[in-house]
């Protein structure tokens, strides 16, 4: 999450500083790889620790892909919030938003709408101490530390309800994080408990890594996916199941590049094996 002015956070000594001055109570694990920081890894950021490094790269090892399909997955995030922008739609709910990259979701609906109102929520401390830190500034931006697993905790924190007015339409922001909850987690519920609170005109944002997509056999990656984090790959049929009660938009729940895409997608999509869509809430 760089700051409104599009400044890229490339200081990673003085943001350390700055997200160990936000977090006292010490609780950014280094020893332990976590998504949000392996993600940062595999798009080429720089806050990222040894563990998150390891495991990105045995990821890349067993798909050689990966680092190609992070990058897409970026790329799918900004269309779609520019998408939901230029509907008019001024509110932004970013779940499990991860570290701060080139085209975040602020800089973006921010760029359409200068007065969007934009709540990144994430699981990880160190995220969410460096989004305060860097975002301390911004009065139309905001982060803080939950679990979307617990919509509720989310949804009563006074933090989002400083920014967000759930009686006008939200893009409701789950990209690349579906796949990390269990199925006894019940994501659909999960879905559907924020999906609820949403407005008509309200969006609804997802990518999601396909199991019918992947080029390899699943349980090649299954064990490094798990070193990090627990989780599900689920195949479209799952995946479009979370947009119930929306109307996907065109080109509706498909490969990342031919979402919307800005230039000409490529002809081999074998490397792109996660499902992106966008859908509307009419009612």
């Amino acid at each position: 999450m760089s700051s409104a002015t599009g400044t890229p956070w490339s200081d990673p000594v003085t943001s350390d500083r700055a997200a160990a001055d936000a977090d006292p109570n010490g609780r950014m694990d280094a020893a332990t790889p976590h998504p949000a920081r392996i993600y940062d890894y595999l798009i080429g950021g720089k806050q990222n620790f040894p563990a998150d490094r390891e495991v990105g790269d045995k990821m890349a090892e067993a798909v050689p892909g990966i680092p190609l399909l992070a990058r897409a997955n970026r790329a799918f995030l900004g269309r779609a919030v520019r998408y939901a922008a230029e509907q008019g739609v001024k509110q932004f709910l970013d779940l499990g938003a991860g570290l701060p990259a080139t085209g975040n979701t602020h800089e973006i609906a921010q760029s359409v709408h200068p007065d969007a109102a934009v709540v990144y929520v994430d699981n990880d401390p160190l995220v969410s101490a460096h989004g305060r830190a860097l975002l301390a500034d911004e009065a139309r931006t905001g982060v803080f530390e939950a679990d979307l697993r617990d919509p509720q905790s989310v949804l009563a924190h006074p933090a989002l309800a400083a920014l967000i007015d759930f009686d006008q339409p939200v893009c409701l922001l789950l990209v690349a994080v579906l796949h990390f909850v269990t199925d006894d987690a019940d994501p659909a519920g999960i879905v559907a408990a924020f999906a609820e609170k949403l407005a008509p005109g309200s969006h609804l944002v997802i990518s999601h890594a396909a199991a019918d997509l992947l080029p390899v056999d699943t349980e090649v990656l299954r064990p490094i996916y798990q070193t990090s984090s627990t989780g599900a790959l689920r195949d479209r049929a799952e995946i479009a199941a979370f947009f119930d009660g929306f109307d996907l938009v065109e080109p509706g729940l498909v490969q990342l590049p031919l979402w919307r895409p800005e230039q000409e997608p490529p002809q081999d999509l074998s490397q792109y094996w996660v499902y992106g869509g966008v859908g509307r809430k009419n009612r």
